[in-house]
């Protein structure tokens, strides 16, 4: 079975598709590997990176969803009121935009390393975007 690795800058987490929670945004996001954005800090969010993904379409709504995903959570937010993005929690998020609440689809859970979490989310508040990158090994 193939391992899911999620990068960001320095840092290294595995990671596990939640299939059964989320199957067609976990397709789509698998047609899509690997997978190579840059994470920047949330702006209204709380603690958590976010990869802004501008119009890009994965062909998926809604499934999982959540405006409140913790520690180790990644979520995809499909687009629609605000841009699509791809957000990761590294401590306490209230999902949001400069139009309110939103809810995204909780696709990935990280396994290891979840200590190295607020690391992570300070150097990309205080260093500036990191690159990530999503993929099976």
């Amino acid at each position: 079975m193939s391992q899911l690795l999620v990068h960001v800058g320095d840092f290294t987490f595995n990671a596990k598709f939640e299939e059964e929670l989320a199957p067609k945004t976990v397709a789509a996001f698998k047609k899509a590997m690997p997978f190579e954005s840059q994470a920047i800090h949330v702006r209204w969010s709380g603690e958590g990176v976010w990869m802004p993904l501008g119009d890009h379409d994965f062909g998926v709504g809604y499934e999982n969803h959540t405006s409140f995903p913790a520690p180790g959570h990644i979520i995809l937010y499909p687009g629609g009121i605000s841009e699509t993005e791809i957000l990761l929690a590294y401590s306490g998020v209230h999902f949001a935009s400069k139009m309110g609440q939103l809810a995204g689809n909780h696709f990935i859970t990280l396994t290891s390393n979840l200590d190295k979490l607020p690391e992570m989310g300070k150097t990309v508040l205080w260093k500036g975007a990191q690159k990530v990158r999503f993929e099976m090994v």
